[in-house]
């Protein structure tokens, strides 16, 4: 009785250590899927988002938008001049200037960027305040618009306020022989409202203003 008991453990036992040795062979089989389906995934993924999904949306901005897609560029005479997005350099009294920039040497589409200067920064301060001394020689008594002596997070902003636009045009229309109402005319045909009625704020884009000038007084 005795023998056929211990007999009877044994197998018992003998049973459930089969069971776990044929359990923990299951369990180590799925592991060797999981990196493998890891792996594949991460492959499949960088294909469809990294390339398939970029090239398939430029695909589709290229048909239905298909100015702004090739970077919003600018032609005159058949040839590229700038951009709607960038800001590049104009000195002469017969334009309106950007606002100042402090992108590499000014208005440097590769190194867009600030003066990352604080507001107690005595050079930036000195700076301003000679531009703003500058411009009050223009049109005294008139207070200067604040975008007209600080530069933009990029130093690459294509637009300025009408309020800038508006005290450049007495500069303008001397140097061009036109009377301020026309140019004041031009002005507001180039102004740009909120977006949808309430994003942003109004804004001019200098080179097209620029380019309209130029339609008018050669």
């Amino acid at each position: 009785m005795h023998a056929m008991t211990s007999t009877a453990v044994v197998e018992k036992d003998s049973s459930i250590y089969s069971s776990i040795t044929v359990h923990v062979e299951h369990e180590s089989t799925p592991r060797h899927s999981v990196w493998k389906t890891s792996v594949l995934f991460t492959l499949l993924t960088a294909v469809l988002l990294g390339i398939g999904y970029p090239l398939v949306l430029t695909g589709i901005a290229a048909v239905l938008f298909p100015h702004k897609a090739a970077g919003s560029l600018i032609l005159k005479d058949g040839r590229v001049i700038g951009s709607e997005l960038l800001a590049q350099s104009f000195t002469s009294d017969r334009y309106f200037h950007p606002r100042p920039s402090a992108a590499g040497n000014g208005y440097d589409a590769t190194a867009s960027g600030g003066t990352n200067l604080a507001p107690s920064n005595a050079r930036l301060v000195q700076r301003i305040q000679g531009d703003i001394d500058k411009l009050q020689a223009l049109n005294p008594g008139k207070a200067v618009p604040i975008d007209m002596v600080t530069t933009s997070g990029s130093g690459l902003d294509p637009d300025i306020t009408p309020d800038n636009a508006e005290y450049q045009a007495p500069r303008v229309a001397r140097a061009r022989n036109l009377s301020v109402d026309q140019v004041r005319t031009l002005i507001a045909q180039h102004t740009a409202g909120r977006d949808l009625g309430f994003l942003g704020e109004p804004r001019v884009n200098v080179l097209e203003l620029n380019l309209a000038l130029d339609q008018v007084s050669r």
